[in-house]
């Protein structure tokens, strides 16, 4: 029987068989060949630093509650994964047996699935290259709440696979000054390779005063944070011009004590924007635009190679050694930014 890993505590990943299900005639099973880490939501998950950890969300009433019963654990993780169609229910129309196809499915070696859950991989398309739609989808809706026109100067603070998508998708948007923010050297270098002029280390600077500085005192027009550490997002805050957006992209834990809400945020009357297209959330220029059509738009924009992909992919593992791997981002989470399993 094959095996999946569950989180059975927090840092805690166990292997246990699973059965295979009967496909109903409307779905396909597929087998795992590469699936992507999520450092975020998957982190927080693993690590046990998330509200799901004794709290259940109430979509009714948009609110997290007391969990009934038990809590988070066991629960398994995933974000995208890019695999080869095994098997077709009889009402199965665009996939057969073969096909290579992607969509956002559990880490495991086989999954079933509704055939419109998945999207059939383009020919030149690395398998790769298509774990990129999860953080593509939420960098172009962060680029789309930020309201960036062609000549706008933009922020983007937390260069991890989200933010380099985010610094390209910025540009394609039009931006005329994207200044990419990070701590991390490397990081950095990835995001001048990919063509970004200004990047600022904020290890080595105060990097709000930084920018305020680059742009003659005026600070951008708008700031996207999406390192998920509170001390960016004060920079953030500090980066913008008055009245302008921050918008926040990144899955925050802990507390905000570094936060100063008094100083700049009080004071320069900023527009703060949460940023995330799931958990059906609608777009903000709904209905002219949805979920979907993110999606959609995202995977054009990989499939035609609009974006920059490979590079990012910094370290990979076997499936069978997940344990480690999840260990390895937990220990450093800038070690590497983008993680993958193998099949």
């Amino acid at each position: 029987m094959p095996q999946e890993f569950l989180v059975t505590a927090p840092g805690i990943i166990e292997f246990h068989e699973y059965v295979e299900p009967q496909i109903q005639a409307d779905e396909v099973r597929v087998k795992s060949l590469v699936s992507g880490i999520k450092t975020g939501t998957e982190m927080a998950l693993y690590q046990g630093k998330t509200p799901f950890l004794d709290q259940q969300f109430d979509l009714e009433f948009r609110l997290f509650r007391s969990a009934a019963q038990g809590g988070l654990y066991p629960c398994n993780l995933g974000s995208w994964l890019t695999g080869m169609v095994m098997e077709v229910g009889p009402k199965v129309k665009k996939l057969k047996p073969g096909d290579l196809v992607h969509g956002g499915l559990p880490h495991r070696p086989t999954n079933v699935c509704k055939e419109d859950a998945l999207y059939l991989l383009q020919e030149g398309m690395s398998p790769e290259t298509a774990l990129f739609l999860d953080p593509a989808i939420f960098a172009l809706q962060a680029v789309h709440d930020a309201q960036i026109k062609v000549g706008d100067h933009v922020a983007v603070f937390g260069l991890g696979a989200l933010g380099l998508l985010t610094v390209q998708i910025a540009r394609l948007n039009g931006a005329e000054r994207v200044f990419a923010v990070d701590v991390l050297p490397h990081r950095l270098e990835l995001a001048s390779r990919m063509g970004i002029d200004e990047c600022i280390d904020a290890s080595q600077c105060d990097a709000g005063m930084e920018i305020k500085n680059r742009t003659g005192g005026k600070g951008v027009d708008a700031g996207i944070e999406i390192s998920g550490a509170y001390t960016a997002l004060q920079s953030a805050i500090r980066s913008v011009h008055p009245g302008g957006l921050l918008v926040t992209a990144s899955y925050f834990t802990g507390n905000g004590n570094q936060l100063n809400l008094g100083a700049e945020w009080h004071h320069n009357r900023l527009t703060l924007i949460s940023s995330m297209p799931v958990w059906g959330m609608p777009h903000r220029c709904y209905p002219m635009w949805d979920l979907k059509r993110i999606e959609r738009t995202a995977l054009h924009l990989l499939e035609t190679n609009r974006l920059v992909t490979s590079p990012l992919i910094e370290k990979r593992f076997a499936y069978a050694q997940a344990a480690e791997a999840y260990r390895f981002i937990s220990a450093d989470p800038g070690a590497a930014v983008k993680v993958i399993l193998d099949y």
